[in-house]
């Protein structure tokens, strides 16, 4: 089974847990002591709201190239009726747009784009 054959939605379960450590991470190394403040921040990146915000961003910066773009289009089309009561589908779709990307770039053996990309967000 090769990338593109994963279900985007695995994609995404995959990529969440990357995106997380990465803000866990950029956090802790903010000196950041306090695990309450700790999760505090880390909301401010890893809400779905905070996730489709930041992957607009990159496209409208034309920061992703066609085959990333792909694979966020498949994750945002995909057909589910499922989403967290605190954000409307549009969303959540995006922001599992931007989790499936980080999924598909680390099954891809594509660490360097996925600093990249982080350190977009973090910036």
């Amino acid at each position: 089974m090769t990338v593109n054959e994963i279900n985007v939605l695995v994609l995404a379960y995959l990529g969440d847990t990357i995106y997380e450590n990465y803000v866990r991470k950029y956090l802790i190394g903010e000196n950041i002591s306090k695990v309450d403040t700790l999760q505090k921040e880390a909301v401010k990146y890893v809400s779905a709201k905070a996730q489709a915000s930041f992957l607009q961003q990159m496209i409208d910066n034309n920061y992703l190239i066609e085959e990333e773009i792909n694979v966020v289009k498949r994750a945002r089309n995909y057909k589910t009726t499922s989403h967290p009561k605190n954000c409307d589908i549009i969303t959540y779709k995006c922001a599992t747009g931007l989790e499936a990307l980080i999924g598909y770039l680390d099954l891809s053996n594509k660490k360097e784009r996925i600093d990249e990309i982080m350190s977009f967000i973090l910036k």
